[in-house]
């Protein structure tokens, strides 16, 4: 007995030796021979990882307003299995309806969607108004969601629910999106991001890679409450936001551009219109807008397309700057020389006046102003000829991209053939298919010395990693005729702006400077046949300031105007007027104003403006009286906050300051009779007040008047008496006699409207192409 309890023993004692054995031997080889590998393992079980999103770069204007960037937004996401399982569907749908201002029906989709097996999904996303939207929206969605939850937890403590995973079934996602906090302004510049971050036009698609820069992340061990653990490995790298670019763009400009565009469209209706202005000097775009216009916002409605570079036209007789440039380098025009106008005989067809009847015999130079066809194909089909015309068209820059930043720019065309090609191409029509830009650019070259430069839209690129700046310099291209061609091809633009009888740019003259510009009315090329159409023309106006030192170019072209006497000079000339007034007066720029002489002969005295600004209003008074000069007080406070003119501006005698003591909310509107133009531009800026104008020279009446519910000054301009510009004005306030003894003045510019609205278009003589 006793040996077989020892036998047990034994046996049991050696089974449980055996056995600690194999453990000892199976923890060895977990632990230390397949050590790392369980290691790894339990890494990967502790550890997480998140992503750190870079931020897209900011785009600017050349003063830093923000025009594009990123900031935070929301994604709404639904759980429609816990939102049917909580019985809140109606209350869900009727909510979020209404705080995202979108239809029932589609988030009704959304909670009754089903998987394949019968089962409610437990995530969904609510597009598009569910997609990025701002705080506001997010802080309701959040307060409504709470309202449910509460709701939810009665019904369960009430009995009415058995489910255990109830709730409101709302949930938001914090993420980024694109803003464009200025909406249309130079959207089409811009371009747009959509709601899942794809680029798509404008720079946001051009300069994608610069912009998007680098997401970061951190990798890091936590314990089974999700909690970092103090000790543990902790791998991190920091996001690369995008590059921030700042643009040549200038935001007020590019404002006065958007506003004159949609005074355009509002008189004639346009199938589109676009402005650009450039400092031709540089070749920065200063601004570039079009219509119909877009906000990136919202970039589901609207139209993206940028016409600036994407469109092609017919340009009409502002292209007539190019062969006047390119026969005044050749000394091919003498603007004394006569010839005889009306029509000109080619091979392939005949060519008539926009008038159809010209003007007899009168000097080149008179031609230009007239915007005569058959001046034009006298210098460059007859004296320049097919070869050396070809050769100054592409130094201008056409039937080429011009380079510039901007995505989907088209060359353009301009291959001509027969002679009849030739001939209407020296007045832009024809074979001539150019874009507003590289009319633009071409003309500067004309403006600033004859230097063609690439057009700049970026002014600098920042890497906000290193905080390094790369600055765009002008990238100069040729020299396309001498600097004393551009001279005088200015002074002759100038005589078509100034010359108030005869020059078809009469609409663009702005009292106290120096414009140079261009009239331009092209048929449209008739669709499906050859020809042209009777009642589609595309109209311009392209001109430049000041003369003496160009500083600025601005280019409006408007497609298809409605009107039968819709024509550049009429149509384009009045918003090239507003945006180039407007834009000088941002840029400094100050009037040459004409003193005159007096009735002995003398030149009469001219006077520097003060600065009286932050000064006593009794100081301010004495220190303008003592120069003889009349003044007014504005508001009733006691210090000058602001005077116009502005300070250091050289001013005739009998120009009238005005001081202002109050901020705008608290402004009446002066008497400003006798001002110019600029003047009540400021005065109207200040005053809070929209300004309609009528008339060229200075003020002679003013009206206060309230248009859907927007106040509004009318005034009335008329130049000084005595002067030339005088001679031929009509007073825009006087009705139109009826009867057959009307005015010589009236018929006159009855012709000349008419004149415009033909200007270039190809009569039935020329219209059909050579062969």
């Amino acid at each position: 007995m006793l040996r077989k309890i020892r036998l047990r023993t034994l046996l049991f004692g050696g089974l449980f030796t055996l056995l600690f054995v194999i453990l000892i031997g199976r923890i060895f080889y977990v632990q230390i021979v397949n050590g790392d590998q369980w290691h790894d393992m339990a890494k990967n079980i502790w550890s997480t990882a998140e992503v750190l999103p870079a931020k897209r770069g900011e785009i600017t204007d050349r003063d830093g307003n923000i025009l594009a960037m990123d900031t935070i937004a929301y994604n709404v996401m639904l759980n429609p299995k816990m939102i049917n399982e909580s019985e809140i569907v109606d209350d869900v749908t009727e909510g979020l309806a209404e705080i995202l201002e979108t239809s029932k029906s589609n988030i009704l989709e959304q909670l009754t969607a089903k998987r394949e097996n019968g089962n409610y999904y437990v995530q969904r996303e609510l597009r598009k108004d569910g997609w990025q939207i701002d705080k506001e929206k997010a802080d309701k969605i959040k307060e409504f969601s709470a309202e449910l939850n509460q709701k939810v937890r009665d019904k369960k403590k009430n009995g009415l629910l058995v489910q255990e995973n109830v709730g409101s079934g709302i949930y938001l996602e914090e993420t980024l999106k694109r803003y464009y906090p200025k909406r249309k302004r130079a959207s089409h510049i811009l371009g747009y991001m959509t709601l899942d971050r794809d680029t798509k036009t404008g720079l946001e698609y051009y300069f994608d890679e610069q912009l998007t820069g680098e997401d970061g992340y951190i990798h890091y061990l936590k314990d089974g409450m999700r909690v970092q653990l103090s000790q543990g490995e902790v791998d991190y790298k920091s996001a690369k936001d995008g590059d921030r670019i700042m643009l040549t763009i200038d935001n007020d400009i590019q404002n006065y551009a958007e506003e004159a565009l949609k005074e355009v469209v509002k008189k004639h209706d346009p199938k589109s219109a676009t402005a650009i202005v450039l400092d031709p000097k540089t070749m920065e775009i200063l601004a570039m807008a079009n219509t119909p216009d877009f906000d990136p916002n919202e970039y589901w409605e609207g139209e993206s397309y940028n016409h600036a570079v994407r469109s092609l036209y017919e340009p009409g007789s502002t292209f007539k700057i190019m062969t006047l440039a390119a026969a005044v380098e050749e000394g091919q025009f003498d603007p004394e020389e006569t010839y005889m106008s009306g029509r000109i005989n080619v091979p392939g067809g005949t060519i008539s006046e926009h008038n159809k009847v010209g003007w007899g015999q009168i000097t080149f130079l008179e031609g230009v102003k007239y915007s005569s066809n058959v001046a034009f194909v006298k210098m460059g089909y007859e004296r320049l000829g097919k070869e050396k015309l070809k050769e100054y068209y592409a130094n201008f820059g056409f039937g080429q991209k011009t380079g510039i930043d901007l995505g989907g720019e088209l060359p353009g065309t301009i291959d001509f053939h027969w002679p009849r090609d030739v001939a209407s191409a020296t007045f832009g029509q024809g074979v001539v298919q150019v874009t507003p830009l590289q009319q633009a650019v071409a003309v500067a070259a004309v403006a600033n010395g004859g230097k063609l430069y690439k057009p700049q839209i970026i002014k600098e690129i920042t890497d906000m990693e290193t905080n390094t700046t790369t600055v765009r310099e002008p990238e100069f291209v040729r020299q396309v005729v001498s600097e004393k061609t551009s001279k005088l091809v200015n002074e002759y633009l100038e005589q078509v702006v100034s010359d108030q009888q005869r020059g078809t740019g009469r609409h663009a003259y702005i009292e106290g400077f120096r414009v140079a510009g261009k009239t331009g009315t092209a048929q449209k090329a008739a669709a499906g046949k050859s020809g042209y159409s009777e009642n589609k023309f595309v109209v311009s106006f392209i001109g430049y300031a000041p003369v003496e030192d160009p500083q600025i170019v601005v280019y409006v072209v408007v497609d298809e105007p409605s009107g039968a006497l819709a024509g550049g000079g009429s149509v384009a000339a009045p918003a090239f007027k507003e945006i180039m007034l407007n834009s000088l007066r941002k840029m400094g720029v100050q009037p040459n104003y004409d003193t005159g002489t007096d009735q002995a002969g003398k030149k009469e005295a001219s006077v520097i403006i003060p600065d009286v600004t932050k000064k006593k209003v009794a100081h301010a008074r004495e220190q303008v009286k003592g120069l003889g000069m009349n003044f007014e007080i504005i508001g009733t406070g006691t210090s000058v906050v602001k005077q116009v003119p502005a300070a250091k501006t050289v001013a005739h005698p009998t120009q009238k300051v005005y001081l202002i003591t109050e901020q705008e909310e608290n402004l009446g509107i002066p008497d400003l009779t006798g001002a110019s133009l600029r003047d009540a531009l400021e005065i109207s800026s200040i005053v809070g007040v929209k300004l309609v104008v009528q008339g060229e020279g200075y003020i002679v009446s003013q009206q206060e008047i309230v248009e859907n519910n927007v106040r509004q000054l009318k005034i009335v301009l008329a130049p000084p008496a005595g002067s030339e510009a005088a001679e031929y004005y009509v007073d825009p306030t006087d009705e139109v006699p009826e009867s057959e003894e009307d005015s010589e003045a009236g018929e006159e510019e009855q012709v000349a409207e008419e004149e415009e609205a033909i200007e270039e278009s190809p009569t039935e003589e020329s219209s059909a192409p050579a062969n």
